[in-house]
């Protein structure tokens, strides 16, 4: 299992496309890619699911991957982050 924690810091914070661009960046991946906000869980696969958190900007977020491309995940991740300039 592999884990990322940032803050965001877009004045939006992960609205409808920066939230879109995440899921799609993993999306393609098998592993499970968990996001957390204040102990609320939600699946970054699902668009849903993530903009039911309501994560705003400064607010800090946890990342978990568990799978076998787990390292392409991350890479995945952190490309879309800074493209939109996220964290």
């Amino acid at each position: 299992m592999r884990e990322l924690t940032a803050t965001i810091k877009t004045e939006t914070g992960l609205h409808a496309r920066p939230a879109a661009a995440l899921v799609n960046s993993v999306a393609k991946f098998k592993s499970q890619v968990t996001i957390i906000k204040e102990g609320q869980e939600a699946n970054l696969k699902s668009i849903l699911s993530l903009l039911s958190l309501g994560v705003e900007q400064h607010d800090t977020i946890t990342i978990k991957i568990e799978g076998k491309d787990e390292d392409q995940v991350i890479a995945a991740i952190n490309q879309a982050a800074v493209e939109l300039e996220l964290w």
